[in-house]
């Protein structure tokens, strides 16, 4: 049994990233550089519990591509994945089951379904969230989401929690030494990626989500990276070809990392274990 397990049709797959959202340290000048970069517009609600007391829903032609709400100075900036469940209340049940921990919930929000915040085992920050039927998350389209990479030092625990949770099975891209890079798939359909941080990264770099952005073909992804840094962004890996797109990994003036991918610039001919390493430069 996992938490996909039973005979209601769900909203959506279960483990399928449905939200994506972005902690920042100054949200005003966070949401300038993504409209300007990606041509999103925000909206902004009230919301009592972040110390700016509102909350900001990114959308791209009347469509929602993430959220955004501010942080104390002493936090991060960050991305963090939201991932479908069928009933939060058993989710909760599953995460300190399988050697995850619950941090907040879960917790009702109106017309918008209920939320649960918690670590999975190795430490990544996560959010289950039962959609309602309003759900509204554009993908697959430029300037959306694209994929998330789980980035964690311990691959083989992480595998554990999220196919036991929701019954992915994972496949290896890398060779196990020098790129421990899986795929996790529900049936045929790729859902989510985890990555073993390797020496690129310091040592004490706690887990967490690598979210990518797909771009315009016509922009490119030297263009974009190029244009992220007018708008005061970073340039953290230069564009590289793999064979899913040619990638660069942003950070926004805040600091939160993030990927862009172009689909339609694949590199061919190449065995996937050798050039999978989506963090080479």
């Amino acid at each position: 049994m996992s938490i996909g397990s039973g005979a209601g049709e769900p909203l959506l797959a279960a483990g399928s990233p449905c939200w994506v959202e972005l902690a920042t340290t100054d949200e005003a000048a966070t949401a300038r550089f993504y409209s300007e970069l990606f041509g999103w517009e925000f909206e902004f609600y009230r919301d009592p519990a972040t110390p700016s007391g509102q909350y900001a829903i990114a959308a791209l032609e009347g469509l929602s591509t993430a959220g955004l709400y501010q942080v104390g100075s002493n936090h991060q900036s960050g991305w963090t994945v939201h991932l479908a469940v069928p009933n939060t209340t058993t989710a909760a049940e599953w995460v300190e089951h399988l050697g995850g921990r619950n941090i907040l919930g879960p917790v009702d929000l109106p017309q918008r379904g209920s939320i649960l915040h918690a670590e999975e085992p190795t430490g990544a920050p996560v959010v289950f969230w039962q959609p309602s039927n309003l759900w509204d998350f554009a993908t697959g389209l430029p300037w959306t989401f694209a994929g998330a990479d789980l980035n964690t030092h311990d691959g083989r625990r992480a595998d554990q929690f999220f196919c036991r949770l929701f019954n992915f099975t994972s496949q290896q891209l890398g060779d196990y030494h020098n790129i421990d890079y899986a795929e996790w798939r529900l049936g045929t359909q790729t859902v989510l990626y985890r990555y073993v941080m390797g020496p690129e990264y310091r040592p004490e770099t706690p887990p967490h989500w690598m979210v990518y952005f797909g771009i315009d073909p016509a922009r490119g992804t030297d263009g974009v990276a190029g244009h992220a840094l007018m708008l005061g962004g970073s340039v953290l890996t230069q564009p590289f070809d793999t064979p899913f797109g040619r990638t660069a990994i942003l950070a926004d003036p805040g600091g939160a990392v993030f990927s862009i991918i172009d689909h339609s610039h694949v590199l061919e001919g190449a065995g996937r274990a050798e050039v999978d390493d989506p963090y080479a430069d």
